[in-house]
């Protein structure tokens, strides 16, 4: 791998969509799990943190994805731990693309069983970060 700037871009840049989404997905479950107030603030606030966590996630997902190609030299499957890294990833970033855009365009009007659905997808896509994330840190502890 090397230490070139990309890894070193690359490993700056992981991070912050990985804690983001995972972030996104408390705060999301926390608008429909956490007691509201008399106001509907506290729920209200939750799913705005939601919101803006998951989109800064989608955006700072494109810098990670770019310095990773850029690192394997523009391998989108490759072997080994790159293989596992890559079987996570493109899924994962996918859906947090599709994720945070179907939140542009729904923002607060979603129906409670498609904000549902989109909760179990969020959670799935919280879970193929951290995968995505797993076999990253091997790739360039063991290579």
């Amino acid at each position: 791998m090397g230490n070139s700037i990309w890894v070193k871009m690359h490993g700056g840049t992981t991070h912050f969509p990985i804690a983001l989404v995972m972030a996104s997905v408390v705060f999301d479950l926390a608008g429909v799990i956490v007691p509201d107030s008399a106001d509907r603030s506290r729920q209200a606030g939750f799913r705005a943190a939601g919101y803006y966590t998951l989109l800064l996630a989608a955006l700072g997902s494109i810098g990670a994805v770019v310095s990773g190609l850029m690192i394997s030299r523009g391998q989108l499957w490759g072997r080994g731990n790159l293989a596992h890294h890559h079987t996570f990833l493109w899924p994962a970033f996918g859906m947090v693309v599709a994720l945070a855009g179907w939140r542009l365009v729904v923002g607060s009007r979603a129906s409670h069983g498609a904000f549902k659905i989109y909760l179990a997808a969020s959670v799935l896509t919280g879970g193929l970060m951290a995968a995505a994330g797993y076999w990253g840190g091997e790739l360039m502890l063991n290579g």
